[in-house]
């Protein structure tokens, strides 16, 4: 039989649904609610809430294919098995079963639903340490199901203790289960993890903990299973292949690659598997509203198409992207977004290559000037690749690797934040409020957004909210503030109405200096109070808003014609944002 990834992920649905889970929706990668993390790099991560107790609306056992990006194993990628951008088949028990439902679902899955014979599996399990004890209870069910003693392996924490996702989090012990992948050899009677013909294909963690802030690891009020399956490396192993490029997911851009380039994959594995992986991510960030960047995800996508590139000009290859990332729109033809950015996705690979060319051989040039005869790269040298010639820090470490030179990473930081401090304007070293400049439609904006955040506090009868967070252009105002639901288009309506009041009833904006003491006994609200020494500036709209603030402002609120709220979503967890534009 022929295994495609669509009749994997079908199979997989169908087969939980049939064991009373109810199917959740394939979420975007960058995260909704948790700021911990820059991309979803698993399917838990939409499940944190509820993971911790809350109430799940289908119930308490579900089940999902998530699309992930996961760039820790970055420098794996190139062997047969690991990818930035892959889906995980995921099914979760909150509160429901535990160890024994998991581990049965997951051989049942394995040995009758796609007839992997058990003779080619093994498995590992928690060794145990000072937070959590030696996991027998798992070893046993898996020998109840006919995996012999020779093929369980109790492994430390770094290997069989899973998440939490982000620094915070539920987490656990897990049990993953093995395939031995080499078709004309037998499955040795005694299971080496070390062993690279055991690939890892399934991983059951078993979420008895949270960890909190300051590091501690709590028994879970409710135990919950989160368990794991790879698309990409299960195809292959249906298929009896041994590398997951030769898979339907990936060999149509490796044949692509092969095409442009003139060269076989056979000579040229790690550069085109490389290309084939990142070229993949790329599309699928960008799909979700990301754009090459300096910062966050944005940068991740920037090292990503960089990366590629270099790898392209290994293979002699140039403005390339965009034709080796076609493919991927067919292969992953089910994902809507993808259809529908087509045009932008392919615009921005284009631009972002356009963009690195033009410093590329220059980058190149000087990078092996700089490396001549030398054991180290300093981290003014390396920042001098990163502003002049667009290196990301990864790429000039790479470089460094492959000629046996070291980078001198903390002195690049320091550069980095010497340049950050250089570079601010003097407007935003002034203001410290989230203001793109001082000019009159930002000026207008800021005082709008004090109006805001005062109607907000009223309307929702919540004193105790407070400003998480502001980014003010000419153009529109933006918002965060922490507040844990989202506000009903009534709220939102009745808040866009009073700041509306204010502004038609042309109340003077008024400015007074005292000090913080006196701020504070007066009502006025204020963040990040411990960067204001002495004496402070307080802006107040009437009997209205009161704020510490180091401007600027107009001085009556009828100048500032008409506010409209265009939108409300999610920041982070427990903060809402609000976007907002005065006509």
């Amino acid at each position: 039989m022929n295994w495609t990834r669509k009749k994997l992920i079908k199979k997989y649905l169908e087969f939980f649904k049939s064991k009373s889970h109810k199917e959740i929706p394939n979420v975007s990668l960058v995260p909704e609610n948790d700021p911990t993390v820059l991309f979803n790099t698993a399917g838990m991560q939409q499940l944190v809430p509820f993971l911790l107790g809350q109430p799940h609306p289908l119930g308490k056992k579900l089940v999902n294919n998530q699309k992930c990006i996961r760039t820790k194993d970055i420098e794996e990628v190139g062997d047969t098995t690991h990818h930035t951008f892959f889906e995980m088949l995921g099914n979760w028990s909150l509160g429901d079963y535990f160890k024994k439902g998991a581990i049965e679902m997951s051989f049942e899955f394995l040995t009758k639903n796609l007839k992997i014979p058990k003779e080619r599996l093994a498995v590992t399990c928690f060794k145990g340490n000072r937070n959590s004890p030696r996991d027998e209870e798992s070893a046993k069910i898996w020998i109840s199901l006919g995996i012999i003693k020779e093929r369980i392996v109790f492994l430390p924490k770094e290997d069989n203790f899973w998440g939490p996702a982000g620094q915070t989090g539920p987490c656990g012990p897990s049990t993953e289960i093995f395939y031995w992948k080499l078709k004309d050899v037998p499955a040795p009677k005694e299971f080496d993890s070390d062993d690279e013909n055991w690939v890892e294909i399934w991983n059951d963690v078993l979420m008895e903990y949270v960890k909190e802030n300051k590091g501690n690891y709590n028994l879970s009020k409710q135990k919950n299973v989160d368990t794991g399956m790879g698309v990409e490396r299960t195809i292959a192993i249906l298929n009896g292949l041994e590398d997951d490029y030769l898979t339907e997911t990936f060999k149509p851009i490796i044949e692509k690659i092969e095409k442009l380039s003139g060269k076989k994959y056979s000579e040229n594995k790690k550069a085109m598997r490389i290309i084939a992986d990142h070229i993949k991510a790329a599309v699928f960030i960008i799909a979700d509203s990301v754009s090459p960047s300096n910062a966050e995800q944005g940068y991740v996508l920037r090292r990503l198409i960089r990366r590629l590139i270099r790898y392209g000009r290994e293979l002699g290859i140039q403005n390339f992207t965009s034709k080796i990332a076609e493919p991927v729109f067919s292969i992953y033809d089910d994902y809507s977004e993808l259809q529908k950015n087509k045009k932008q996705i392919l615009q921005e690979l284009e631009k972002e290559e356009e963009n690195f060319n033009l410093t590329l051989e220059k980058g190149l040039s000087k990078f092996n000037k700089i490396s001549r005869n030398k054991k180290e790269i300093s981290g003014e040298e390396a920042f001098l690749l990163y502003q002049s010639y667009g290196f990301p820090l990864e790429m000039t470490i790479e470089l460094a690797k492959e000629k046996n030179i070291k980078v001198d990473e903390k002195e690049f930081e320091k550069e980095f934040k010497k340049h950050q401090k250089l570079s601010r304007t003097a407007s935003v070293g002034k203001f410290k409020s989230g203001l793109a400049d001082s000019s009159e439609g930002t000026t207008k904006l800021h005082t709008a957004t004090h109006l805001l955040l005062a109607a907000l506090k009223k309307v929702l009868k919540n004193d105790s909210i407070i400003q998480k967070g502001s980014n003010i252009t000419p153009e529109r105002l933006r918002l965060d503030f922490s507040f844990s639901r989202k506000l009903t288009k009534e709220e939102l309506k009745k808040v866009e109405d009073l700041v509306n009041v204010q502004i038609q009833k042309s109340c003077k904006v008024v400015r007074e200096e005292m000090s913080l003491e006196q701020a504070k006994k007066k009502g006025a609200i204020g963040i990040f109070d411990e960067k204001y020494n002495g004496r402070v500036s307080v802006y107040s709209v009437e009997d209205f808003s009161k704020e510490i603030c180091a401007g600027p402002h107009i001085q009556n609120t009828k100048e500032l014609g008409k506010f409209k709220i265009k939108k409300e979503s999610s920041s982070s967890a427990g903060v809402r944002r609000i976007k907002g534009i005065l006509i």
